[in-house]
């Protein structure tokens, strides 16, 4: 089975875990009661719904057409940064999300650099063009500027572009709502686009660990990329 690994980075409320939980619930991941009940599924801690964002990095995966997608959800708070950083070593190529009505934000430009040094393959997420006041084709050009300014050569500034609303769950190749049914034009261009990862299956195994949880049936669970 083939396999794409994504990490979803953003500044903080842009829309990653909405998002993601509208990709883990469209693709027919099956999901227990307990979980399916919940609004936002990868925040699972107990601080984090308190808080409303995400503070610790948690992975997913979902089969799409026969392709396994492992996500990772990164925490968008300027705070936990350096979980971004870690997490992003996990991947291949990067959703960046930008919200249609602010714009790039600082974090943006923060987690953006660290992708772009790691040679992520990079889609652009215009999200939240339900908004009243969004401005997708603002919101793109100030992010195709930001890919310029943070040295970014030509090839990788032609990046991916897909519209969406994680409120509502959809997604598309252009900015109309009105015309977008799921999130299924997002899930093809990260097969399409994001690389497979490499690895040598004869050589002695590796694997980078970048979080230890513990989990009250199963213990201590390490979780990390092989190489």
């Amino acid at each position: 089975m083939e396999i794409r690994n994504v990490a979803i980075i953003a500044h903080v409320d842009h829309g990653k875990t909405t998002l993601v939980d509208s990709l883990l619930r469209q693709s027919k991941t099956k999901l227990n009661k307990e979980v399916a009940d919940i609004t936002c599924i990868m925040d699972s801690n107990e601080l984090e719904r308190e808080r409303g964002i995400t503070i610790f990095s948690k992975n997913a995966s979902v089969v799409w057409r026969g392709v396994k997608i492992n996500i990772i959800d990164t925490p968008g708070h300027a705070d936990f940064g350096g979980e971004v950083e870690r997490v992003l070593k996990m991947a291949e190529g990067s959703l960046l999300l930008i919200d249609a009505q602010e714009g790039p934000m600082p974090q943006t430009s923060f987690v953006l650099k660290k992708a772009l040094e790691l040679k992520h393959k990079i889609i652009v997420v215009i999200n939240k063009i339900d908004k009243p006041n969004a401005n997708a084709s603002e919101a793109l050009n100030k992010t195709f500027d930001l890919f310029i300014d943070l040295g970014a050569d030509e090839k990788t500034a032609n990046f991916p572009i897909v519209y969406a609303s994680s409120k509502f769950g959809k997604a598309g190749l252009s900015p109309d709502l009105k015309q977008m049914k799921d999130v299924s034009p997002l899930f093809d261009e990260i097969v399409k686009y994001i690389p497979q990862p490499g690895g040598e299956v004869n050589l002695p195994l590796q694997m980078l660990v970048t979080s230890i949880n513990w989990d009250n049936y199963k213990g201590r669970i390490a979780r990390g990329r092989i190489y």
